[in-house]
């Protein structure tokens, strides 16, 4: 399924109302005031200057000072926010940690969601790559569903990942003992041993986190590849048509469902200002 930007932009602003800048409250909307322009195709770093609030609180789910999480907490309100629990990516690399999800996160608090985004450990760290930061997901994930202290809906928990995170968060869903109520893989990296075999620096950091090479390593891949594993209908692959470090250009899922936003990069998942990210939002809240 593709959606071009220019029905998505329409979608968006038919559905919302112009507020006035008048400082009487009678004085009818100005036909000038326009809603906020999206942006596309945004970059890391235009991520990481979006504004954010602090998390309500960090927990740790190991013993590994890498083992923790941060949650945002909404308003309380009369019924238990519905969770989202967040994998960010980065190549798998500790180069890039949890901090670029605190925009995404504070935007989906504001929206009424609660958010769990985990930090695990990656490659260059001890215990990271191959197995390792599954098994931090896959923990990381049964953890927050015992936390009974927040309010939080149990029977309303989606695993969102981005990217590498996406791959991640692909594998957890099919090793929890409690199963989340849908996936959603943003720019996700499905095919791993096809993508270790490009050539961009994200692909070339695959065998890093495999311990090797395809050829290597081939129970190891076959292991660390969705391809291998069933999806459904519960499972979204969300992707931008400008994604040049996870490109997909078609669903490699049948079964999942399939979106492509012809204009969106990689970054703009997790970019609150963009179509894709207002899409993905969309679909959390269906």
């Amino acid at each position: 399924m593709r959606i071009c930007t220019g029905l998505i932009a329409l979608m968006l602003l038919t559905g919302c109302q112009s507020q006035s800048t008048s400082k009487s409250p009678v004085s009818p909307p100005s036909d000038n005031i326009q809603p906020p322009t999206p942006v596309q195709n945004v970059s890391y770093g235009q991520v990481l200057e979006q504004p954010h609030v602090p998390a309500d609180a960090r927990l740790r789910y190991g013993s590994d000072p890498l083992q923790f999480g941060e949650l945002w907490l909404p308003e309380a309100g009369e019924h238990p926010a519905p969770l989202v629990v967040f994998v960010h990516g980065g190549c798998w690399l500790n180069q890039f940690d949890l901090t670029h999800s605190y925009p995404a996160a504070s935007a989906l608090q504001q929206q009424g969601f609660a958010v769990w985004s985990i930090e695990y450990r990656r490659t260059g760290d001890t215990g990271g790559g191959w197995p390792g930061s599954l098994q931090d997901i896959v923990q990381a994930i049964e953890f927050i569903q015992t936390q009974q202290q927040y309010q939080i809906d149990s029977s309303s928990i989606s695993l969102v990942g981005h990217s590498a995170g996406g791959h991640l968060a692909l594998l957890a869903s099919k090793q929890l003992n409690t199963p989340v109520d849908k996936v959603i893989g943003l720019a996700p990296i499905i095919d791993i041993e096809r993508y270790a075999r490009g050539e961009n620096s994200c692909q070339a950091a695959t065998a890093q986190f495999m311990g090797g090479t395809p050829n290597q390593r081939v129970r190891q891949y076959a292991q660390a590849n969705p391809m291998n594993f069933s999806y459904d209908g519960t499972v979204a692959i969300l992707t931008g048509g400008q994604d040049q470090i996870v490109p997909l250009p078609e669903n490699p899922l049948p079964a999942t469902q399939f979106v492509s936003i012809s204009g969106a990069g990689h970054f703009d998942w997790v970019h609150p200002g963009t179509l894709a990210f207002s899409y993905f939002v969309d679909l959390l809240e269906k």
